[in-house]
Formats: structure tokens, sequence, C-alpha cells
């Protein structure tokens, strides 16, 4: 039986419908477990992997969407990814888009792994983290409290990525 499409490498498959000559598969939609290494939680129980792209990929599975938030365009990954242009130490350089971004990383955290990173996996992740916190529920005053208490007691570095998420208006 040859398919039409070959299996995604690095994903569990489910069997969607099985026939006499046809098998479908479609990959199976997992999140995060809670003890993969920098995964962070939200209120609603939704887990985003946070990382530093300057270290090696974490052992285990992989993501099946990566949000990257560099000044530059990334390598590309076996993954599903979305790049913000966002400087190192600085904000993003299209605010609107880097929303929309974060909102559809919500959207499928639902279901599947979902990670953000920048260079150190501090700064601008946390900021990230923490305006996705702030989509979530959080108040915008206290979730760079709370994106330091749950994902990382460095995240958001500079004054001006402080005052963006206290700012920030989902």
């Amino acid at each position: 039986m040859q398919s039409a499409l070959p299996l995604r490498r690095n994903v569990t498959h489910e069997v969607v419908m099985r026939g006499i000559d046809v098998l479908v598969c479609r990959p199976m939609r997992t999140g995060w477990d809670e003890t993969t290494p920098g995964v962070y939680e939200l209120p609603s129980g939704r887990r985003i992997r946070g990382r530093g792209l300057r270290g090696p990929l974490p052992s285990g599975l992989t993501p099946t969407l990566g949000v990257y938030l560099l000044g530059r365009r990334p390598p590309r990954f076996e993954w599903d990814s979305r790049w913000v242009r966002w400087p190192d130490f600085w904000l993003p350089s299209d605010r609107s888009a880097a929303v929309a971004t974060l909102r559809e990383a919500l959207e499928r955290s639902a279901d599947e792994r979902v990670e953000i990173a920048c260079g150190g996996g501090n700064g601008r992740t946390g900021t990230a983290m923490a305006m996705l916190a702030v989509i979530d529920g959080v108040p915008p005053a206290e979730a760079v409290d709370y994106v330091r208490a749950h994902y990382s007691p460095r995240a958001v570095e500079t004054p001006w990525q402080r005052r963006f998420v206290e700012r920030f208006r989902a």
C-alpha cells in the first residue's frame, strides 16, 4: 500500500480510517507533559515550552509549532514555525503581528506542543510568555511576576520589556 503523504517524523500518528485498500493516519495532537524542561503552565492549564536557541534542542518530543523571537530569520525547522522580528533586549518590531502570532500559539497549545524561543530564552521569550499570561487572563500588572514564578526568575530582562507587558491589553 502506498501513501499519498509521508508520515511526519517524530510525530505519533493515529489511525483515522481503515479499509481494505486505505489506511488514513493523522498526527496525534498532544501537548507538553508538565515534567518537560522549560514548560510553562498558564492559568487555563495550557502549556507552552520556552527555551533558548543558543542551547541544544532538548531531548524528547519536538514541537508541532515554534514561535521564534529573533532579530533575523531563524534557520528552517522540521516543524511548523513562525518568526517574529524582535531584536535582542528590545520589543517586537511589528507589535500587532507579534500579538496575532502569540494568539495563534495560545490557541494551538490547547492540543499541540508549542514552543517559544529567543537566543537565551529569558528576555524576549519571558516577555512573550507574560503577554500570553495577559491574553489568558492574568492582569497586566501581575504578568511579569507570574511568568517569573512559573517559567523563569530571569524572565523579562529590561525595564522597557516590563513596561510593555504592564501596558499590554489583550
